[in-house]
């Protein structure tokens, strides 16, 4: 576990590909409780460690998560996520070259409980949620194009499946029409940066999270990014 920040009311890390946020089915140790353990073990704490998870990154996706330590944090950044005051910055590496080399995509995205999956529409429809993004293409090399991407909404799967929808499926991502899985297992999607006013101290806060190691693909985009 890789710290990025830390102060007396929130944690930031760079989480891999292959964790989880927070519990679900599979039973594995998710993320949260591994930074309980850490802030027990650091601060020699007794008791319960309180920590509150206000957003997160689906499993094959890496990159920066931020956790509140406090409860006035816990409610003060689970209002900045809702009311979008938290800028959030994704790379994503993909093999089709997208018809624009910026734009913006908004689609109504409806969501599969059994599939665990959405679905992107152009149109209205009366079960979806509308979801935008934009994107634009900041690196390109011989077989691959690496798009930075900005959130406006928080829809479940939304990078994936708008990305997909626009005919560029994100290298990895079987799940959304790439051919072949990664060979970490993981996605090529990186929560690359956030930015946003401190819930308490009111400073600005900018955190970039260190790009994946176990894939030279990452490194290479880096590179030619510059």
């Amino acid at each position: 576990m890789t710290v990025l920040y830390e102060d007396n009311h929130i944690i930031a890390v760079n989480k891999s590909s292959s964790e989880i946020v927070q519990g679900d089915k599979t039973g594995d140790q998710p993320l949260s409780e591994t930074i309980k353990l850490y802030l027990k073990e650091k601060y020699n704490k007794p008791g319960d460690v309180f920590l509150g998870v206000v957003h997160r990154l689906d499993r094959p996706v890496s990159g920066v998560v931020l956790f509140a330590k406090t409860s006035k944090a816990l409610t003060r950044l689970n209002e900045m996520f809702r009311t979008q005051e938290i800028k959030k910055t994704y790379w994503a590496i993909v093999k089709e070259k997208p018809e624009q080399p910026e734009g913006r995509l908004e689609h109504y995205l409806t969501r599969n409980e059994k599939q665990n999956k959405s679905m992107a529409y152009d149109k209205p429809r009366s079960d979806a949620k509308k979801a935008a993004l934009s994107y634009r293409m900041i690196a390109q090399s011989d077989t691959y194009y690496l798009l930075e991407v900005q959130l406006e909404t928080g829809r479940h799967h939304q990078i994936r499946c708008q990305l997909a929808k626009m005919g560029c499926p994100i290298k990895g991502d079987l799940k959304y029409g790439f051919p072949r899985s990664n060979p970490n297992g993981g996605i090529s999607l990186h929560a690359r940066s956030v930015e946003f006013i401190h819930p308490v101290s009111k400073e600005f806060i900018q955190l970039t999270a260190p790009l994946p190691t176990d894939d030279k693909l990452w490194q290479a985009m880096e590179r030619i990014a510059k």
